[in-house]
């Protein structure tokens, strides 16, 4: 298995960034340019997106099997690790299961719960599902047949991100198959016994319905050491609707790495 990374800064602190459910590493490209002084970024396409290699089955645990792999050959040393969404339960597992190569954590905008929210993806795979790729000749094409059925337009271009072309032949390069069929494993969390004794900040979309109250019992149970913080403006994207206050944040969490 391999997995691509887009290394940005050169900042002290080595911080290891996970995206969401078909997303990429550069989604957090922008905000890894504004902590350059005080972090190295590393930003890894997940298992079964962008360039990284894809799996046969997909389950939280062998994602974060994989990536603690990853770590422990990249790294001689346990890192900051900060997930999004799908990234963030993954670096949860990860922390719990491996906390050797974790040094500290933040969790973005998910719960160590099922997330009932996740389901809006069955009816956005099975769009982009409908997509006849051998007969597409543009991305533009692509936007436009996907107008209806996703209409909202922020998301079906974060959505066609993975579309690429070699050639004249169009392809996914996230694993939308795996993933499409998945999507119960995606939003679900098996239980899992232990905890994780590093410091772990847990920043939620004041605008998003991912992270619920009744959240907050498993979550300090898992992670004895856990701070909340809410960035009221923003939605489920919290790195993408308040940058500067998400910045803000992961400064807090690297300030004494």
């Amino acid at each position: 298995m391999t997995l691509h990374e887009m290394v940005v800064g050169s900042g002290p602190a080595h911080a290891v960034f996970l995206h969401g459910l078909f997303g990429q590493g550069k989604n957090f490209g922008t905000v890894a340019a504004r902590l350059g002084d005080v972090a190295t970024c590393h930003l890894v396409d997940l298992p079964n997106h962008g360039r990284s290699s894809w799996t046969e089955t997909f389950t939280l645990d062998n994602q974060a099997d994989v990536v603690g792999d990853w770590l422990e050959q990249r790294f001689g040393h346990p890192v900051a690790l900060i997930g999004h969404s799908l990234g963030g339960k993954v670096a949860m597992r990860l922390a719990l299961r491996r906390p050797e190569l974790v040094d500290r954590l933040m969790v973005v905008d998910i719960s160590p719960a099922r997330n009932v929210a996740a389901a809006q993806f069955v009816n956005l795979v099975a769009a982009l599902r409908t997509l006849d790729l051998d007969s597409l000749t543009s991305r533009t094409q692509a936007d436009e047949e996907l107008s209806e059925l996703i209409p909202d337009g922020v998301v079906r271009r974060f959505l066609l991100q993975n579309l690429r072309r070699k050639g004249d032949t169009w392809f996914w390069q996230a694993n939308l198959d795996l993933m499409g069929d998945s999507l119960h494993a995606v939003g679900g969390w098996p239980a899992i016994d232990g905890h994780f004794d590093g410091p772990v900040l847990w920043v939620n979309g004041g605008r998003s319905p991912y992270v619920q109250p009744e959240h907050l019992e498993p979550m300090r149970r898992l992670f004895p050491r856990v701070l909340q913080v809410t960035l009221k403006k923003a939605g489920h994207w919290v790195h993408a609707d308040d940058p500067d206050g998400f910045v803000a944040v992961v400064r807090h969490l690297l300030a004494d790495a």
